[in-house]
């Protein structure tokens, strides 16, 4: 099927209140725009460099997500464009986003990303770690990040009941989160789900879900 048809077939086992970010990462532009022909407008990549230059060229009314492990360093880079940030593991993370978004008087969408993986390679914070963040006066001062959800990446593994096990984990962490909320934290987004999992992700509350080879074919690493 072309990348259209596998969008129209994805969007329409999705129910409404579930966004797709379709997960371009390594894929040419010629392959986003036939995808954003299509009606997308969501794309998540996990290398900045890769983003910003697909964002300088092409329409402005595309949404893009960072969903990979982000350096602070490179901040700096997306900080003018970036709708959502998913990848966010530390509190110094978040001061450096804040600190970027202001310059361009921002504010900028940040997901906690929760480690439910049992894999050692998967970044993320644990549920308490999540909490002391969410907590503390370090967040309450950031003007220019606005925290409104989690993000989670389940096992690599063929084992459906763990993977379950991992889904359910993230959901009840974001419904125990949810009862802190603040200014600039308000939880609305379970970013969990893709292209093997999102429908099982679905089923344990997603409403988020971050698919790539299902729709652009499997990724070339050369």
């Amino acid at each position: 099927m072309s990348i259209q048809q596998n969008i129209q077939h994805i969007k329409s086992q999705l129910p409404e209140h579930v966004t797709l970010v379709a997960v371009s990462k390594t894929k040419p532009v010629s392959d986003l725009m036939e995808a954003y022909n299509a009606g997308q407008r969501s794309f998540g990549e996990n290398k900045i460099q890769e983003m910003v230059e697909k964002h300088e060229v092409m329409p402005k009314d595309i949404e893009w997500h960072m969903i990979g492990h982000v350096q602070r360093n490179k901040v700096k880079y997306m900080a003018s464009f970036v709708n959502l940030i998913h990848g966010v593991d530390n509190i110094k993370l978040l001061k450096e986003i804040d600190k970027q978004a202001k310059k361009h008087d921002r504010i900028i969408d940040c997901l906690l990303q929760i480690k439910i993986a049992s894999e050692d390679s998967k970044f993320g914070m644990s549920s308490s770690d999540a909490l002391e963040i969410i907590q503390s006066n370090s967040l309450s001062e950031l003007k220019n990040i606005k925290v409104t959800g989690v993000m989670g990446m389940a096992t690599f593994t063929n084992n459906k009941s763990q993977i379950e096990r991992e889904f359910q984990f993230l959901k009840s962490t974001f419904d125990d989160l949810k009862a802190t909320q603040s200014k600039n934290c308000t939880l609305e987004i379970i970013s969990m789900g893709m292209s093997s999992d999102y429908l099982l992700a679905i089923e344990f509350g997603s409403n988020m879900v971050r698919v790539g080879s299902s729709i652009f074919g499997s990724r070339n690493y050369n």
